[in-house]
């Protein structure tokens, strides 16, 4: 039986796909499986309304999103710290493709970098020079990701963003194998067992 393919769709700004990340690394190892991350930047005000204009329900589903994110960040030891604002992160994302034409370890060592520093208020996702001095420190050459940002990159992040809501997908971290989609961190385990009895 031929290695199967499984697209991972993830966000910096998604805490949920920051706790999504060690266990899809994971599957790569568990299973006869080759995972496609694409970042999907989430277009936020839409997805959880405008910070100034948000109702009071939706507020309570914020809250209760990130009480329900660190619950699972806390059995897992990791620190998680509210973002300062609401970002833009194709920049980060666009980072990320970069780092994907540099090889796989190019790749992890930034995803890893990216997702940690962030969520620990030390990296902004939108500042280009930092997430260029990432993209050096994980190895790669880093001299022309501003290009690259501004040209093919940014071209590229669009036309995925548009390939991967024609798949159906709506929010991350979600998961598409044999056209099934996963929406969640925990629907991991859902995904596992489909993976079992494919195997």
């Amino acid at each position: 039986m031929s290695q199967r393919h499984l697209i991972h769709i993830t966000d910096y700004k998604s805490p949920f796909a920051y706790l999504a990340k060690e266990p899809t690394y994971a599957l790569e190892d568990e299973f006869d499986v080759t995972v496609e991350w694409r970042h999907f930047t989430l277009d936020i005000p839409s997805f959880l309304g405008a910070v100034e204009s948000r109702t009071e329900t939706e507020w309570r589903k914020v809250k209760y999103a990130y009480m329900d994110m660190r619950r699972w960040a806390n059995k897992r030891g990791l620190t998680v710290r509210g973002p300062r604002r609401i970002y833009d992160s194709s920049a980060a994302g666009i980072g990320m493709q970069y780092a994907q034409n540099h090889g796989e370890d190019v790749f992890r060592a930034y995803n890893d970098l990216v997702f940690l520093r962030f969520w620990n208020h030390e990296l902004e996702v939108d500042d280009v020079s930092a997430l260029t001095a990432v993209l050096a420190e994980a190895g790669a050459d880093a001299s022309g990701f501003v290009e690259y940002l501004h040209g093919e990159g940014r071209k590229r992040h669009d036309e995925m963003r548009l390939e991967t809501e024609a798949l159906g997908v709506f929010g991350v971290p979600s998961y598409v194998l044999d056209g099934e989609i996963f929406w969640g961190y925990d629907r991991i385990d859902l995904l596992r067992e489909r993976l079992r009895e494919g195997a």
